[in-house]
């Protein structure tokens, strides 16, 4: 449990590597710990053994990791081979790596070399903290979250016509729209549709948490949206999703895709090749709508306001398991899973 509280430290962070905590116990208590911060910086192994003061106790010691450690050369060294050249003979591995460069190789390194291993302690838990990079190696596709606002009486804008600015109509509160910026920071991108785009101006930024901004997604299949919308600007990067070209330009990414069939699953393919493990589908009703239709969503977070449009677009239609509901002052945010994903 210690080596998974360890490895949430590194969310949002560690992309394109997974979340990694490490412990290292002698005589029966924790001598040290680690786990990986970023991309290119050592891995939770190594910092634990690195964190140990006195190596001549490495022979007598159990390492912890909540991730099968890697046998292969990156930007760092194997984490296999270190744990053997330190000495250690007992490895307590929490879940398998599915990366088909580690992939039980690790595992096969160290029994090789005489250590002890112990595989799938607590592996549900490990698991479910890598469910952005398991999804990603196992599905080809990033780890999909729905995200909306609601009214109390189900809609998720105001009419057209009664809209006066190109701004956001706020639905729920600042603490709700916190909790949105903290997941910005988490998750590698966030998608909206033409509509959105065109009418709230959104910036899709993480302006009410500390963490870097996600690759902003915006599906305009006839390159229409003004350029001096903020999702343009030169915070993030863009991914723009069209029928028309597929270029580069600055922070701008421009995706070809064929709209006239099965756009979730072309997006998705295309946000794999892009090395994108994550995703929030953050709106309109009809981009959630046409994700949740192709079954192509793991979680999904429902903010309900207690305010009323009368009329308006309605909120998405979304049949899912209800895994937990949250009062957050006057707003309700329900948060449910995909039991089909």
């Amino acid at each position: 449990m210690r080596c998974v509280q360890l490895a949430k430290n590194g969310l949002g962070t560690t992309y394109p590597n997974p979340l990694v905590g490490s412990v290292i116990v002698y005589n029966q208590q924790i001598v040290a710990e680690g786990w990986h911060y970023k991309a290119g910086l050592p891995h939770a192994e190594v910092n634990a053994i690195s964190a140990v003061k006195n190596t001549s106790i490495l022979k007598n010691a159990t390492i912890y990791v909540s991730l099968e450690p890697c046998s292969h050369f990156g930007k760092t060294p194997p984490c296999a081979n270190l744990i053997i050249e330190s000495g250690i003979k007992k490895v307590v591995i929490g879940s398998l790596d599915p990366n088909p460069q580690v992939a039980g190789r690790g595992i096969k390194r160290l029994t090789e070399a005489g250590c002890q291993v112990i595989v799938g302690v607590l592996e549900d838990k490990c698991n479910a903290l890598n469910k952005r990079f398991f999804t990603f190696h196992r599905k080809k596709r990033p780890y999909i979250f729905l995200k909306w606002a609601e009214t109390a009486d189900g809609f998720i804008a105001p009419k057209k016509e009664t809209r006066t600015k190109t701004q956001p109509v706020w639905i729920t509160n600042k603490f709700s729209r916190q909790i949105v910026h903290k997941m910005r920071a988490h998750e590698q991108a966030i998608l909206v549709g033409t509509h959105t785009a065109a009418q709230d101006n959104p910036s899709l930024t993480v302006r009410d948490w500390t963490g870097t901004n996600p690759t902003r997604i915006v599906i305009d299949k006839n390159l229409n949206l003004n350029n001096n919308l903020s999702i343009f600007n030169a915070e993030a990067t863009t991914i723009i999703f069209n029928k028309q070209k597929h270029a580069s330009e600055e922070n701008l990414i421009f995706e070809k895709i064929d709209f006239s069939s099965k756009i979730p699953k072309q997006i998705c393919d295309s946000l794999f090749q892009n090395k994108i493990q994550s995703v929030i589908i953050e709106g309109g009703a009809k981009t959630l709508q046409t994700f949740i239709d192709a079954n192509l969503w793991d979680e999904a977070y429902i903010f309900t306001g207690n305010n009323s449009f009368l009329e308006g677009v309605k909120a998405p239609n979304l049949k899912g398991e209800l895994f937990s509901e949250v009062q957050i002052k006057e707003d309700i945010l329900k948060f449910f899973k995909n039991p089909n994903s």
